[in-house]
């Protein structure tokens, strides 16, 4: 980890060093600019939602017919394997500050893997979807269910490089830094988060 200095004595394998014991714990995990982004995604993320809302209450006929032929059991199982992946990225975090490198690794390869299933989920009831003859010009509802869960992949896939950067973190002593660690897991946690609000919009809102 970053900040580890040998003082007259050497520090244990995996324990924080005396610099690091004496630094204030901070209020907010990760740097201040991806709170930033998150703020500013919030912002974005609402306009969209309330766009939605307007046009569904304009035509809730047609969004409750078309919401019909989306699989509850696929969202469902999406949301709880992207809840799954934010519990372990806790986990990743909580053993990266107490020095448990390889416990932290395995959190975020679990994160991953679980990433990677709610991905393979979304694929296939798009698969489904246009199987069924629903593509994003099919209707009003559906633009707005490909909208915006095609702009959720695209965070999705940045929220994979995010991972791949915490791993990377953790792999070299040298170069450990648990700020950069919690700033991803911050972007991680965002990810899950807007799918929840999605996952309701679409799915759960009638």
């Amino acid at each position: 980890m970053t900040g580890i200095a040998q003082a007259g004595s050497q520090p244990g394998a995996g324990q924080p060093s005396a610099g690091e014991a004496e630094k204030p714990a901070k209020a907010v995990p990760g740097q201040p600019d991806m709170w930033v982004l998150v703020l500013f995604e919030a912002l974005v993320f609402t306009a969209y939602f309330g766009v939605y809302l307007f046009h569904r209450s304009a035509h809730s006929g047609l969004f409750l017919r078309s919401q019909a032929d989306l699989s509850p059991w696929l969202g469902t199982l999406g949301t709880l394997l992207l809840l799954a992946s934010s519990l372990f990225m806790l986990r990743c975090v909580q053993a990266s500050r107490a020095g448990a490198f390889r416990a932290a690794m395995t959190d975020a390869f679990i994160t991953a893997i679980l990433g990677a299933a709610f991905l393979t989920a979304k694929v296939t009831e798009w698969a489904l979807l246009v199987h069924g003859g629903h593509g994003f010009t099919s209707n009003e509802f559906f633009t707005y269910y490909f909208f915006l869960t095609g702009i959720h992949l695209v965070h999705l896939l940045i929220g994979f490089v995010t991972i791949g950067v915490i791993i990377y973190q953790l792999r070299g002593r040298e170069r450990r830094s648990q700020e950069i660690v919690e700033t991803c897991a911050v972007y991680w946690h965002t990810v899950d988060l807007l799918w929840v609000l999605i996952f309701s919009l679409l799915y759960v809102v009638r």
